[in-house]
């Protein structure tokens, strides 16, 4: 059995006793005069253990207050447990790494957007993220956006060698670079490369989805994901509207969602601040959605789908290879869409028509679009189908009363709130001036269609599933 306990010497008054358990490591410090401390740290938050030729320990882990924080431990290795200490830094390591599946001393490709939110990308990326990637052994390609559209354009002739592409923004870069994955000479290569998201952006939905609203604003929970998340596969949609092909990974919004969106867009600054804003400034104004829409229903019993959601979450698991860039064999062309409607003979069966007037259409793939907003509770990462949400313009007090509750998913559950999975929906304006977001970026109000590409895309994640908590029950249930 292999020596589970290491003694060092930090300080001339206060020494560490380090113990290697089955699933966590046990730091105790010693200091003279004080009473003795004691935190048992899971083997997810431990980065990295060393022993060098100096008979020097280093440990470093991340551990919480209020967020997570880099800690690093380092010091003399008691003499007698000198001839132990190279064993036990390896076997902490094997413990932490490989014993759970999990590739060492990844290779990332940084876009570091240093624009985004309140314009701290940065400098949270130099003195939080780097350190805590650096120390944990990775290496690291780091790329400062300097303008719009870059990112796309670089994504587009990216090689394919990083394990991850690490992302320091909010969503909008996100969209950027899986638009420039579907120009590639080798796309779907490209889009087996795993996100990892760092969020500091206005708009951090995805980082949300993948680590949940305790963390999904935490930058070192992030950067954690990067160091020893898995690949987990997920949807993303092909948007066509004149001609024109784009990529939305999260969601598509009109009337009163896009206006509190993108008709907020100059009050980035504030933050998420600003999505609350704008609600209540619709809330004012109250307006129709001028559009006609139609879709193809794949499911739309609400109890049905809240139920399917909590057994996928307690079922599924990691199931994808380590590294994205072991994987061959890929095709260098995207899928052929299924529903683009070519001509207008074309059969229209099966496609049902929204009757009812509008006030906003909300289309997704992952539950939250911000920390106070679950929109749609019953997404699935590769279920192959949009979750599609309708809210009739009936009353301002049906509005107040659907977004009561709204961090938690209650909305879904409101009489007023239509929500079917779809196999493809399309939008048809019926007058000039609106607004259509596309992942919280502002595209032409002009006609659209959307269909899935089922598990295209690659996201780092700790779980395996999307990290929201959301509970089966009647609609009735609802006050």
């Amino acid at each position: 059995m292999p020596h589970t306990t290491i003694n060092i010497q930090n300080s001339p008054i206060s020494h560490v006793k380090l113990t290697l358990n089955d699933t966590n490591l046990t730091v105790q410090n010693f200091t003279r005069s004080k009473p003795a401390t004691r935190h048992d740290i899971g083997f997810r938050f431990i980065l990295h253990a060393t022993f060098d030729d100096s008979s020097r320990m280093k440990l470093a882990y991340l551990a919480k207050k209020k967020e997570l924080h880099l800690v690093v431990l380092e010091g003399t290795v008691d003499e007698a447990d000198i001839r132990h200490a190279a064993e036990w830094a390896k076997s902490v390591m094997t413990a932490v790494y490989e014993d759970n599946g999990i590739q060492r001393s990844r290779r990332f490709m940084v876009f570091v957007n240093p624009f985004g939110g309140k314009k701290k990308g940065a400098s949270i990326f130099v003195n939080k993220v780097e350190p805590v990637l650096k120390i944990a052994g990775c290496s690291l390609e780091v790329l400062y956006t300097t303008h719009q559209g870059q990112a796309q354009e670089l994504a587009k002739n990216l090689p394919l060698d990083f394990d991850a592409i690490v992302i320091v923004s909010g969503d909008g870069l996100i969209h950027e670079i899986l638009n420039g994955f579907a120009e590639h000479a080798d796309p779907m290569k490209a889009f087996s490369i795993p996100i990892a998201p760092i969020p500091t952006g206005s708009g951090n939905g995805l980082s949300l989805n993948i680590l949940g609203p305790e963390e999904g604003f935490d930058v070192l929970a992030a950067a954690l994901n990067a160091i020893k998340g898995q690949p987990m596969k997920v949807d993303v949609f092909s948007v066509t509207q004149g001609g024109r092909r784009s990529i939305s990974f999260m969601s598509q919004a009109l009337g009163l969602m896009a206006d509190l969106d993108i008709g907020t867009d100059n009050l980035r600054w504030m933050g998420e601040t600003r999505f609350l804003y704008g609600l209540l400034r619709g809330l004012v104004k109250y307006k129709s959605c001028p559009v006609q829409l139609s879709y193809k229903v794949a499911e739309k019993d609400k109890l049905k789908m809240a139920v399917e959601v909590s057994l996928r979450k307690n079922t599924l698991g990691l199931h994808s290879p380590t590294s994205a860039s072991t994987q061959a064999g890929f095709s260098d062309t995207l899928p052929p869409l299924k529903y683009v409607k070519r001509d207008e003979q074309e059969d229209e069966e099966g496609w049902t028509t929204f009757t009812d007037p509008i006030l906003y259409v909300y289309a997704g793939k992952g539950p939250y679009v911000g920390r106070d907003y679950m929109a749609f509770p019953v997404s699935l990462p590769d279920d192959g189908l949009i979750d599609l949400v309708v809210m009739t313009n009936d009353s301002r007090g049906d509005l107040i009363s659907a977004m009561d509750g709204a961090p938690q998913g209650n909305t879904y559950w409101h009489p007023k709130v239509h929500y079917v999975k779809a196999h493809t929906y399309r939008v048809k304006p019926l007058q000039e001036k609106g607004h259509l977001a596309i992942d919280g970026e502002r595209y032409p109000f002009e006609e659209f269609q959307v269909e899935v590409y089922k598990g295209l895309a690659t996201l780092m994640s700790p779980y395996g599933h999307y990290a929201a908590h959301f509970e089966p029950r009647t609609p009735t249930d609802t006050p």
